[in-house]
Order: C-alpha cells, then sequence, then structure tokens
C-alpha cells in the first residue's frame, strides 16, 4: 500500500511538472502570459469569471453593456496553459460564477459546465440581461439557481434544463445608446449597475453599487447604490449606499449552513470603505479605509467587481479581499459576534475582476485596456486615443503576493462636515492592522465639543478624548501599542464636524530599482530607442511602436518586428504625439491646472526632467488600467482617479524613478515602456532584430519596485505673498521622512498657519501656527503620526516667502 502511495506521488509529481515544463514554452513578463490575451470587439474587455474547474481553468469576458450578448469569449486553460476559445461563446457583459454541488456543474456567465467539461449555453433570447451573479435557491436549492442581472433582472433556472423562469424583468428593454450615457433608471430598488447577489437565512441579497442620472457621471458624493434583500415575496432596502461584493464563507459554492451561517457585503460611500455582515437575521456595519479612491464614481463604473474569495486549501480557508486598491486578509469566522482579524495586506494598481487558487498560485483575472476611455478624459493626456482594441488577461502571481506590492496607507472618515447627535458613537471604523494611526478632528459647529475616542468590538474602553474648540481642528495620534480592532467616536454635544482617520504603514523601500529595470536610459543619458506607442485594432492583436528608424509591431510571441505600414507610422506620429504643456514645471514644484480648473502642485525629482517635460520627450498621463491614469510628472508616477472620483485631490504616489520613460502603454495584460538603451540584455527588454528599436515589458505593479516616492518642492520660491491667501495645495501624502523649511525676507516678524486637507477635497484643518523672525527660518521635520494629503501655507503679512519641503 505504502508502494502505491508513493508511485502514485512520484506520479502527481512528473504530470506537475510536467505541464510546468510545457508552460515554460509561452514567454511571461511579471506573470503575465502575452498568449493568453483576451480581446474582444466592445468598448472594454473585462474578465468576469475565473474558476478552476473540471481540471481546467475557465474565464469569461465582458464588454460594457451588452445584455443581449457580444463578441466577448468562454475560455478553457490547459495546466500547461494552452488557451482554447469556446465554440459555445454569446459574449454578453457577464460577472457570476457558483459551483452547483448537487448537480456537479459550474454556472459561469451564461454557461453551465459539468464535470466532464462539457457545456450547454442559456441563451440571451431566454434569458437577457448582463449577468452579474448567481445564489443558490431559498427554497429548491438542489434544483434551481438564482441569476441576478445588473438591471434588477431576477430568474430561477432549472439546473437539469437549464430552463429560466422570470421573476422580475430585466431592466434592459434595449442596448444602450453610448456605452458612456448614464444608468438605466429601474423601478425596483434604489440605485443602478447591480454588483453582487448571494442568499441565506431565508433571503437573497442583492447590491448596486451605482446611481441613475447625470449628477453621477460627474460627482462622486452624491446619495448613490443600494443593499437590499428578497425573502421569496418582498424586496426590503437595507442601505441606501454603493454596495458590490455579497457572499458568505461557502464562497461560489453557497454557504453550507445556510441558515446559520453569516453573509458578507462590501460597498463604500465618499468617506470610506463599508463592511456589513447579515448575522442571525440582522445587519451590522463597519467602516474600513482607502488606499486609492480610483474605484470612486457615483456612477459605479470604476469598481469592476471586488471581491471576498477562498484561496486556501481544504481545511485550511485562506480568505483574500480586494477592496478600493488594497488587498485585505479577511477572518473565515467574521461575524457580528467576531469581528477580529481584518488586516491590510498592500496596494495593488491592477483592476482586478475575480480571481482564485490554482496550482498553487494566484490568478487574477484583470481589467487591462478599454478602447473606450468613457469618462476618463484630461487635459494632461492632449488628445491622445484610446487602444484601437479592447483587451485583458490573466496575472500568474505566488501566493505570497498580497504582501508584497505598495505600501497599505490608506484613510477614512467616519463623519464628513456632519450634523451629529450628543452621544451617539459612530459606526465602528478599523483600528488594527497599522503601526501609525492617528485621526483629524474638525469642529464646524458653534460651541467647544469633546471628541470621546473608544477601541474595542463588542466591549468599549475609552482610548482618548479631546476638546476642539468651535471652529478649529486637532490632530490625535494614537500610540503604536493602543489596543482594539476597532475604533468609534462621540460627541459630548450636538454637532457639526469631520472626523477622519489616517493610518500609514512604514515604507521600507528604498530609492534603488530593481534590476528588472536594467535598461531603461536615465535622464542624463540618450535612449538608443524611443518610440510612441499604439495598441492596434481590427483584430491585429499587436502593439505598433512608432521610432525615428521607422515603424515596428510587436505580436503576441513578444518578437518585435519592422513593418513597411507608413499610414500607421503616421497615425501613431499624429494622434498619439506627447502634448508639450501638459504641466507647467515652476522653480519649486510641478503645477498642474485640472479639468475644472482647481489648482495642484507636485514635488520636483531630478532636474534633467524639466526641460525633458518642457520638450514634449516624456509622456506625462495615459491610461493603462481600466478607468483611471498613470500621470508620470517629473521623475514620479502617480495612480491618477477620474475626474469623476475626484481627479487630482485623490493622487496617489506610487514611486520616484530617474528614467527618461518616452512613452508607456498597457499591451495584452502588460505595461510597456520605451526608452531603452542600446547594450543592456534583459528578460524583460525586447528588441527588433535589426537593432533599432526595443521595449521593456512588465506589469503596472512592478512600477512599486522602482523605489519609494521622494521629491522636493514647495508652493512658494521666494514668491510674493497677500496677506490671508493660502497658497496652492502641495501634495505631502505617502511620502516619508518629510521636512519643512519656511522662511521670507520681511523686516519684521511673519505668522505663518500651516494647514492640512487629510481628505483630498477641500477639508483643511490647521496643522499649526508659527512666526518667523527676519533673516530666520522655521525648519520643521513632521513626525510620522502626522499624516495628510496636501498641505498649504498662509502669511500673516505681504512678504517675499519661500516654502520647501524635502521628502527622502
Amino acid at each position: 500500500m505504502m508502494r502505491m502511495k508513493m508511485i502514485l506521488l512520484a506520479g502527481l509529481q512528473l504530470a506537475g511538472l510536467s505541464a510546468f515544463a510545457q508552460a515554460n514554452k509561452y514567454p511571461s513578463y511579471g506573470g503575465v502570459y502575452p498568449h493568453l490575451a483576451m480581446y474582444n470587439n466592445e468598448g472594454e474587455c473585462g474578465t468576469g469569471a475565473v474558476v478552476p474547474w473540471a481540471g481546467k481553468l475557465w474565464v469569461i469576458t465582458y464588454g460594457p453593456h451588452l445584455p443581449f450578448g457580444s463578441s466577448d469569449k468562454l475560455y478553457e486553460i490547459s495546466p500547461s496553459l494552452d488557451q482554447t476559445v469556446r465554440p459555445e461563446s454569446i459574449g454578453g457583459t457577464p460577472a457570476n460564477r457558483m459551483i452547483h454541488k448537487e448537480s456537479n456543474q459550474l454556472f459561469i456567465g451564461p454557461y453551465a459546465i459539468d464535470g466532464s467539461g462539457k457545456i450547454r449555453v442559456i441563451p440571451y433570447t431566454a434569458m437577457q440581461g448582463r449577468h452579474t451573479g448567481n445564489a443558490r435557491h431559498l427554497s429548491d436549492p438542489a434544483g434551481k439557481i438564482y441569476y441576478a442581472t445588473m438591471e434588477e433582472g431576477f430568474y430561477e433556472v432549472d439546473v437539469k434544463t437549464l430552463q429560466p423562469t422570470m421573476l422580475y424583468a430585466d431592466g434592459n428593454q434595449k442596448p444602450k445608446e453610448k456605452d458612456e450615457a448614464k444608468n438605466y433608471h429601474n423601478e425596483l430598488l434604489p440605485g443602478a449597475h447591480g454588483k453582487g447577489v448571494y442568499s441565506g437565512q431565508g433571503v437573497m441579497v442583492y447590491s448596486n453599487n451605482g446611481e441613475p442620472g447625470s449628477r453621477a457621471l460627474k460627482q462622486f458624493d452624491i446619495e448613490s447604490g443600494s443593499l437590499s434583500e428578497w425573502d421569496g415575496k418582498n424586496w426590503k432596502v437595507v442601505r441606501r449606499n454603493q454596495f458590490v461584493e455579497i457572499t458568505g464563507p461557502g464562497g461560489i459554492n453557497g454557504n453550507a449552513n445556510p441558515a446559520t451561517d453569516p453573509i458578507w457585503a462590501t460597498g463604500w460611500d465618499h468617506k470610506s470603505v463599508l463592511l456589513a455582515v447579515r448575522d442571525k437575521g440582522s445587519w451590522h456595519f463597519f467602516r474600513l479605509p482607502k488606499a486609492s479612491h480610483s474605484y470612486d464614481g457615483a456612477h459605479g463604473w470604476n469598481t469592476e467587481w471586488p471581491r471576498i474569495r477562498d484561496i486556501g486549501v481544504t481545511g485550511r480557508p485562506d480568505y483574500l479581499m480586494t477592496m478600493h486598491g488594497l488587498f485585505w486578509r479577511f477572518p473565515a469566522n467574521f461575524s457580528s459576534t467576531h469581528t477580529a482579524g481584518i488586516r491590510p495586506r498592500s496596494a495593488y494598481l491592477k483592476v482586478i475582476g475575480d480571481y482564485t487558487r490554482w496550482n498553487n498560485q494566484l490568478v487574477f483575472g484583470c481589467d487591462d485596456s478599454a478602447q473606450k476611455e468613457f469618462l476618463n478624459k484630461r487635459k494632461a493626456k492632449g488628445n491622445i486615443e484610446g487602444p484601437g482594441q479592447s483587451n485583458s488577461n490573466l496575472w500568474f502571481t505566488p501566493l505570497s503576493l498580497p504582501d508584497q506590492l505598495g505600501p497599505n496607507t490608506a484613510e477614512g472618515a467616519v463623519w464628513l462636515n456632519e450634523n451629529v447627535k450628543a452621544g451617539e458613537p459612530s459606526e465602528p471604523f478599523l483600528f488594527a492592522g497599522w503601526p501609525v494611526r492617528a485621526a483629524w478632528v474638525n469642529n464646524n459647529g458653534n460651541a467647544a465639543t469633546k471628541f470621546t475616542f473608544e477601541s474595542g468590538a463588542q466591549q468599549w474602553t475609552v482610548l482618548k478624548t479631546v476638546t476642539v474648540p468651535a471652529g478649529e481642528a486637532a490632530q490625535v495620534v494614537f500610540p503604536a501599542a493602543a489596543p482594539g480592532e476597532w475604533i468609534r467616536v462621540k460627541t459630548d454635544a450636538d454637532a457639526k464636524t469631520t472626523v477622519q482617520f489616517t493610518y500609514a504603514q512604514k515604507d521600507i523601500r528604498g530609492t534603488v530599482p530593481t534590476n528588472i529595470f536594467n535598461g531603461l536610459v536615465k535622464t542624463s543619458g540618450t535612449p538608443a530607442s524611443g518610440g510612441l506607442l499604439y495598441g492596434l485594432g481590427a483584430n491585429r492583436r499587436a502593439l505598433g511602436l512608432a521610432t525615428e528608424s521607422g515603424y515596428y509591431e510587436l505580436n503576441e510571441k513578444m518578437e518585435l518586428q519592422p513593418k513597411n505600414d507608413a499610414s500607421m507610422l503616421s497615425f501613431i506620429k499624429e494622434k498619439f504625439a506627447i502634448p508639450k504643456q501638459a504641466v507647467t514645471v515652476e522653480a519649486a514644484s510641478v503645477l498642474i491646472t485640472d479639468d475644472n480648473g482647481r489648482r495642484w502642485r507636485l514635488p520636483l525629482g531630478n532636474k534633467a526632467f524639466t526641460s525633458l517635460t518642457e520638450q514634449g520627450a516624456l509622456r506625462i498621463c495615459r491610461e493603462v488600467a481600466t478607468e483611471r491614469d498613470l500621470l508620470n510628472c517629473h521623475g514620479t508616477f502617480y495612480e491618477l482617479p477620474a475626474e469623476n472620483a475626484d481627479g487630482y485631490a485623490k493622487i496617489r504616489p506610487v514611486s520616484t524613478h530617474n528614467f527618461r520613460i518616452n512613452d508607456y502603454a498597457s499591451y495584452r495584460g502588460l505595461l510597456i515602456l520605451t526608452g531603452i538603451d542600446a547594450n543592456t540584455k534583459s528578460s524583460r527588454i525586447i528588441r527588433s532584430a535589426d537593432g533599432k528599436a526595443a521595449v521593456w515589458a512588465g506589469v503596472i505593479d512592478d512600477l512599486w519596485k522602482l523605489g519609494k516616492p521622494t521629491g522636493k518642492g514647495g508652493p512658494w520660491s521666494s514668491a510674493a505673498i497677500k496677506a490671508g491667501e493660502p497658497s496652492d495645495p502641495y501634495l505631502i501624502g505617502f511620502y516619508d521622512q518629510r521636512s519643512l523649511q519656511l522662511s521670507h525676507k520681511a523686516n519684521a516678524p511673519v505668522s505663518f498657519t500651516i494647514e492640512m486637507d487629510p481628505v483630498g477635497n477641500g477639508v483643511w484643518m490647521k496643522y499649526r501656527t508659527v512666526t518667523v523672525k527676519p533673516g530666520q527660518a522655521f525648519v520643521h521635520k513632521f513626525p510620522e503620526g502626522v499624516q495628510a494629503r496636501w498641505i498649504r501655507f498662509t502669511g500673516g503679512t505681504d512678504c517675499e516667502a519661500t516654502a520647501m519641503l524635502e521628502y527622502k
């Protein structure tokens, strides 16, 4: 018997090694295999679901608003990474997936796949809609399954016959005229743009993460979305906020004990992330901070499908949560009475639609490159067009990757300029998980107010109290050893107030990039190979590169080949020219005026970037992940939300570098860079056979490896200031080792007020007031606990002043 086990184990190991060896026949860059890229003929090509089943990995893609089918496909991927496009494909906008154990079927999109891999299809003529989720049936879970659509259509489907029965009509009567058009208004539930569905405890729960109407296309902070439940007869609105994922411990299989297992839901508002749990028939709500604001937007389009999914093995569950640009560890036993264990892991830049564990790796299905950039337009990009054809890919990573990307620094509010009642505590806000924790408190009321911070879970203990005079602000820094899973706050009187929490992780990255970037030309050098990039359309599925030496194309085998195509060369040079005045580089900072007329200032990097920027030699801004931009400004890469998610106000620096990057673009799930030297050999650099063209290939999350953000500058450099007029906002958030030097040239002492905005959109709070004598300077090193996104200065006297900050 032992001999048989050893033979079997050896056979399995050899089979695994064989599959691995076969997989190695395909090139990969940063975990992305170019040959696995998925294309469609629609305005967007997102990954809706990724599920291991019947010995294969099954994947579906979706277009933006296609309730009657599309050019999207169902993909079957073997362990050796051979991809099969299934002929049964009917497309649409699907993101649903559920394993139905009684019938041994995987329901994914409009497809039902049995244990042998046989596929059956539910046509859209029988069940129209953008399939967003599945749930186990309330009364016949063995024989039926629920389908929910994004426009509040609900069906029950017989798992044997696949015959659907409509419970509530889908809101799509005809296709949208334009992908950018506002969400449909549905009569059944408030909100729009459905996302999640799950069942248990006698109800089916459904989420909307958007709002109909034109205001939702521009404003990020209006009322939007809803969480609702249905008992088989009647609907009940649980909460009016933007919700996305709904699941439970059973995940895509459904809860094993539906009567008693909890139901989890994630969502957000303009203040912070929301977490809900339905337990013993009641809902309980909590708040978490946001690492990224690129997912905001009242329309709900910027999120795709955040998930909570078990990536562990049988008997050892390990739940990974994605929400607002942060990987989270989620406890398997989370309930109303067991709320401990949620922990931030690391920040990411990819837009992720689904993920799974497969062959001891994580596989993320992404939304990489949309032909239509929807509402994400801005002046800094110039007149640049989107890619010629939408495409996305899978991202294969080690199981440890969620702990290895960007710092998990995050922030969020429980109250944001709100009227609160005396003695009524805020919702619990996550407190555990960061070494640096603080809160900003702004008293917008007419009387001094005492704020009491309590930590705990079921039992609460006073952690700190602070009294804030009317019209004043205070910062509360919590000791690193302060205990408690959650924190809440209450006031001793009715008040109008803001309470914003800021949490930071020590950025342990250095300032030297890893060797994967070898071959990129530094600012002091001259690139042997630059060029402008464009993802081609018309199913050519290649990346065009326009250089001074001619036109080249990068194919799926990552071969860079010269092509005789003068018209495409001309097209790229005209349509993808780098604008020369995208930003204004001044003596002490980069000045950006956004599309709403707001002014922002960013730090400077290497001086060489000034002339390169003014010459239009460097791409400044481009969308390389769907519905958000990558800004490369004076040597720092930034994540830049769309304007409808508050844009520059919520910018996040990623890394600082010293490279002369000519252009960058998304292609087959990869980040491609130009600006390559002539000689360096690297697995990340692809060169043409004639030696005249080259590109660098990786993934957007490789950018964290360039090194931590640094910079120097300020809003004033020998500036003539007016008394009482504040400076432009200057970025201070997400940097390390921050110091300030403040001086003036007046003949008498000058008082300066230093204010910070921890929220990002004009919620200014006084940090301190300092008086600087003539001929002297105020020098200050900011403590770790002082975290905010923007800083500004106001002088008390007309004078010539300088405010310079350095981030090391």
